[in-house]
Parts: structure tokens; sequence; C-alpha cells
């Protein structure tokens, strides 16, 4: 199984112009829909004197969440030809938002098509492509006693920490490799007071 995916270390943005025209484009790492909807929230703040703030995202790998927004421009004539961008370069965890400054000479469907795929693209060529592992999150809690195994079973595997509570009772929340999920639960079963709260 390939547990391995392609998306960018870091936002980056790209421009293009054509015939008074701006086109805008960021393109961000994502992790959920909740982040999403900031992110687009944010940029719309941003430049709200912009006349669209097109954009599509995809998310996860195998059983992909995507989406193509258009904003108001003619069906088809931007979040697709952004999208089409995300495939093209093979990436996941990545949202495109396009923002468009009207220059006051109609594109055409053609023309609008080439200016939201070049304006993401060139966000995709000013990005660092990177290739992650694909992991997952699982919790579990613990008695305070049994941290000292819990940090070093961490430290050794390299595991990341997402949340924390150290208190009689402890609890930890963090994100595996999903080729390593079961090498680490095997290790956590061994460790007495575990119990796993989720997978």
């Amino acid at each position: 199984m390939n547990d391995k995916y392609k998306t960018i270390d870091a936002q980056a943005t790209g421009i293009y112009r054509e015939k008074g025209s701006k086109f805008l484009s960021f393109a961000c790492p994502v992790y959920s829909e909740n982040e999403i909807k900031l992110i687009i929230a944010q940029i719309k703040k941003e430049y709200f004197d912009a006349r669209h703030h097109c954009y599509a995202y995809r998310l996860g790998i195998g059983d992909e969440t995507f989406r193509a927004n258009d904003d108001g421009e003619p069906s088809g004539t931007a979040g697709r030809p952004i999208y089409g961008q995300i495939l093209s370069f093979d990436l996941t965890n990545i949202l495109i938002v396009v923002v468009r400054y009207f220059g006051g000479t109609k594109l055409g469907t053609s023309g609008l098509i080439n200016a939201y795929k070049t304006a993401a693209a060139d966000a995709l060529k000013n990005s660092t492509i990177i290739e992650q592992a694909e992991q997952q999150i699982i919790s579990f809690s613990f008695f305070y006693n049994a941290m000292n195994c819990i940090m070093k079973l961490v430290k050794d595997e390299k595991i990341e920490i997402v949340e924390q509570i150290t208190e009689l009772n402890c609890y930890m929340k963090v994100k595996i490799d999903k080729s390593k999920i079961a090498l680490i639960l095997e290790k956590l079963s061994k460790i007495e007071s575990v119990t796993i709260k989720n997978l």
C-alpha cells in the first residue's frame, strides 16, 4: 500500500495579468475543510475589493474530498481549471484560491480558463513540493507513572504530539505515519495503564 502523497510545504503565491485583469493566486497546504473555510474567509477579507475569489481544493489520499468553486465566473471557467492544476501536479491536502481584479475587458470562456489555469500554475511553480507519509491521529490515556515509558516511545519513534494533558490520569493525542500504526499500538499495549481512546 502506498501511504505517501505529494503536497506543498508552505503557502506560495503567483500572479497572471491579461487585458487589464489581474489574477492573484494563493496555494496553501491544508488538512481539513474547516481550515479551508478559514483561509478562504481570510483571503476574502484581505482582498474584499476583488470581483471574484475562485478556488479548488483536494484533501486526503485514496478516498479524496475535492471541490471547485467559480464564485460568479461562468460555470467551469475558474474552479475546474484551478483543480486541473492540482491534478496535473498530482497534489493533495492543498487549497488554491485565485482572486480576480477585473480590468474592464471581458476575456471570454477560453481566456478565463487560461487565466485561472496559468495563475494557479504560477503559485504551484513558486511552491516547494514535498512528499509526506499519510498519517493517522490516535488518542490514549494512561496513569502519570507511565509517563517516562510513553515519552521514550514518542522520542524513539519520532511521534508528533498534537495534544497533551498531564495530570494524575494523563491524556495524549498523537499523529503517526499509517505504516507504523500496528507497531506503535503493539508497543503502547505493553505499557501498563494505557487505554486507547480512538483510532
